[in-house]
């Protein structure tokens, strides 16, 4: 795991909502975490958060949070319509502010959200936590060793299998600004390789509700991300009938391939209550490390299994500690989230339109 910086005084945080999110993923980051601590948590009804985390003081909105002068930053967890209104709040009230992926519904708020931002010299990131995924570090690092020769196709696919629509879940509503399944977990995937290879000079998509489900948005989508300037293309895939799962991860190079099964770790520790200050968290299953077969080097091939990086969701939080002490540059910042919400915007044009469609 990524080392804290030491010796400073804490990152008082107030976390708003206390759903999933909030309490899967960015409660026990924050608590685990000697960087911070958690202050403060908004919720409209009880005190869920304070069963967990007793010393937390419980408030009922948006308003009240901000009106806590210790509070250094705000964590935005509740729906998507409201990321850019409660991040725009926060920097302008003072606070540093972290929002959940999606970052906005439209790539011209997130551009707003960005300038915002700017001018209050107030740090602003995006929860894209899965650029800490042990099979993507194991990528990175197969990509920076050339042991893959130069890539020319990554397929990236993030699929599960549920036959009908939640109740009351907002994601699945057509209507409810973000929903569907290109926004939920497009965010995820087109990150990545963002990260890795810059935004694409073409955006190609279909974007489906195969289910049929009347009043639900969409639940699945092909998008091709193509930079035939680096030949080089990512197809991005995700879908709700996907009872077999095909590989996470498939990675063709000039020298070989690499392959990896099933999803990181972390998201099934956390909601196990396993903690990044527990043995075991974020290391994959060797049943489940991905395989190389390919000539890492002239003359040696290798084939087999490759032991999958450590997971590390903590090092996003410490770096956001970091770059607001001014210690480090922020690894994932607002015009990175804003180049990921245009590749889903132009996604849905493209789909629409049945055309490829220029970054």
């Amino acid at each position: 795991m990524s080392a804290p910086s030491q010796d400073k005084p804490s990152i008082k945080v107030g976390v708003v909502g206390f759903g999933m999110s909030a309490r899967v993923f960015h409660c026990p980051l924050i608590a685990s975490n000697p960087n911070y601590e958690l202050a403060a948590v908004v919720e409209r009804r009880g005190e869920k958060s304070k069963s967990k985390y007793p010393q937390v003081q419980v408030v009922r909105s948006i308003d009240d949070l901000l009106a806590m002068a210790d509070i250094d930053l705000v964590v935005v967890t509740t729906p998507n319509d409201t990321h850019v209104p409660y991040a725009k709040k926060s920097l302008l009230a003072g606070k540093h502010c972290i929002v959940e992926k999606p970052f906005a519904v439209t790539e011209s708020e997130a551009r707003d959200l960005a300038r915002t931002s700017a001018e209050t010299g107030k740090v602003l990131s995006v929860f894209q936590n899965r650029r800490w995924d042990g099979d993507f570090l194991t990528i990175k690092q197969l990509i920076g060793n050339n042991a893959l020769g130069n890539v020319v196709e990554i397929e990236s696919r993030f699929d599960r299998f549920r036959t009908f629509k939640k109740d009351n879940a907002w994601r699945e509503v057509d209507d409810f600004p973000g929903s569907g399944v290109l926004y939920d977990l497009g965010a995820h995937l087109f990150d990545q390789i963002v990260d890795m290879f810059g935004t694409p000079e073409y955006v190609t998509s279909t974007v489906r509700n195969e289910r049929q489900i009347a009043g639900a948005p969409d639940d699945s989508f092909l998008v091709v991300l193509d930079y035939p300037s680096q030949n080089f293309k990512a197809v991005c895939r995700a879908g709700m009938l996907v009872r077999d799962k095909p590989a996470r991860f498939t990675v063709l190079g000039t020298r070989g391939t690499f392959t990896k099964y099933s999803l990181d770790v972390q998201e099934d520790q956390l909601k196990d209550g396993i903690t990044p200050n527990d043995a075991g968290y974020g290391k994959d299953k060797p049943s489940q490390f991905g395989t190389i077969d390919s000539e890492i080097y002239p003359g040696v091939h290798a084939r087999g299994a490759i032991t999958t990086a450590d997971g590390d969701y903590p090092a996003y939080y410490t770096n956001v500690a970091n770059a607001i002490r001014g210690d480090a540059n922020l690894a994932v910042t607002a015009d990175q989230a804003a180049d990921v919400i245009r590749i889903i915007e132009l996604a849905k044009q493209s789909s629409a339109e049945r055309r490829s469609l220029r970054f």
